[in-house]
């Protein structure tokens, strides 16, 4: 059985789909291991397009299937998930139905086989379809909507449907494009281009000689907020895999990148050496090391729920819970207790998450405002950035799914630029 062709890619496509749905775990973190048996890298691939589609219209499968059966399946059982997996491969994938049979249904035994095959088989007779735009789970949009209002809800929705854009950060001293040692795309800031086309970002123009990195326009914003190093100390918490270090060493600043992941850390000074930036690399638990001087920028790219960027990691939808952004909260407050502590008198303290959640960003940033009077808002100028982004009220910058829509979409932030009192 284990000989049709595609059986093992729907294999680890099933086992990354268990691990997200029933363990909470994050795609990314699963992918190597599902994926481990698959030789070739197109089965790799299309492993991890049927899981994300899976994932991303998840609630509609759902619907498909409740619709079909005379009792609702558990939502943990095997057979409901193999049949998100055969409805996202026909219907968003656009699989041949028998091709989607002949490496589904060998994934069960006995009666549930059975009724995979008479539910799907009823769903293709019917000529159902999925919603052109894609249903959030109910938890995830009632907490959007409390926070952020319909019209966020809705961007969030079209925007798991659009492929993310892929934008690239240069390493200075260069014009975007158009040009022969650059990829083509479009410039929304200087020294940043979105990509016109995708493919393999290790085959384009620039990539070889380290002019350019992929960074996401979102997170390159909040180095920018720094401004020039011109020989300033700067330290980057959280590091790898190393966008913003490169920003920072791009800039001027004397970098020292810290990061609890050697593995991460490798990957780090590998593109380092790419781009012929340096910096000071160190591995260690931000809630154990401490520097031995004080530096004149601290940047905490915190960990967080990531639910900013469910465009390309559709699986927060599902595992990111109340509990969990409560969880990041209070990891994210100890940092900055740690990370302020860090910062020299008349020096920057930048904050940043790629999170949608409040608690994580404006919440955050509001507490510990409150406990530490030798630190206040440094305001973020609109001149800083792109057209169509703005400030909020208190000088912070929040990014929602609706930012940007026209030119691709953001992934969804929140940056604060603190200064410390001399």
């Amino acid at each position: 059985m284990n000989d049709i062709a595609g059986l093992a890619t729907r294999r680890a496509a099933l086992v990354m789909l268990d691990a997200v749905l029933r363990r909470s775990d994050a795609l990314d973190m699963v992918e190597a291991r599902a994926c481990r048996h698959l030789a070739l890298p197109e089965d790799k691939a299309m492993a991890r397009a049927i899981a994300a589609e899976t994932l991303r219209h998840l609630v509609d499968c759902d619907a498909l299937i409740d619709a079909r059966t005379r009792n609702r399946l558990a939502d943990d059982a095997k057979v409901r998930t193999v049949l998100r997996m055969m409805l996202a491969q026909a219907l968003v994938l656009k699989t041949p139905a028998h091709a989607v049979l002949a490496t589904g249904l060998p994934l069960l035994d006995g009666g549930p086989r059975r009724l995979a095959h008479g539910v799907f088989g009823a769903i293709m007779r019917a000529g159902d379809a999925l919603p052109a735009i894609p249903t959030l789970p109910d938890a995830v949009a009632s907490r959007w909507h409390a926070h952020w209002g319909e019209t966020m809800v809705q961007a969030a929705r079209a925007g798991l449907v659009r492929n993310p854009p892929v934008d690239i950060t240069l390493r200075g001293g260069l014009k975007h494009s158009p040009s022969p040692n650059l990829p083509e795309g479009t410039a929304l800031m200087p020294d940043h281009v979105r990509l016109s086309e995708s493919g393999s970002v290790v085959d384009m123009p620039g990539y070889d000689t380290g002019a350019w990195w992929v960074q996401n326009l979102s997170a390159a914003l909040a180095v920018r907020l720094l401004g020039r190093g011109d020989g300033r100390t700067a330290y980057d918490l959280c590091a790898a895999p190393g966008g913003k270090t490169m920003q920072l060493g791009a800039s001027g600043w004397q970098v020292t990148a810290i990061d609890v992941s050697e593995k991460r850390n490798r990957r780090l000074q590998d593109n380092l050496a790419r781009t012929r930036l340096t910096a000071t690399i160190i591995t260690d638990d931000l809630l154990r090391w401490a520097p031995d001087n004080r530096a004149d920028a601290v940047l905490l790219d915190a960990p967080c729920s990531a639910t900013g960027i469910f465009r390309r990691h559709p699986d927060v939808l599902h595992r990111i819970g109340p509990r969990d952004i409560a969880d990041r909260a209070d990891l994210q407050a100890r940092l900055l207790e740690r990370a302020a502590q860090w910062v020299r008198p008349g020096g920057m303290l930048l904050y940043a998450v790629c999170s949608l959640e409040p608690e994580e960003g404006e919440q955050q940033m509001a507490a510990f405002l409150e406990a530490h009077g030798d630190f206040a808002t440094n305001p973020i100028r609109p001149d800083e950035l792109p057209v169509g982004l703005h400030p909020d009220e208190n000088g912070h910058l929040r990014i929602l799914p609706q930012h940007l829509a026209d030119q691709g979409g953001m992934d969804g932030f929140f940056i604060a630029r603190l200064l410390r009192r001399p």
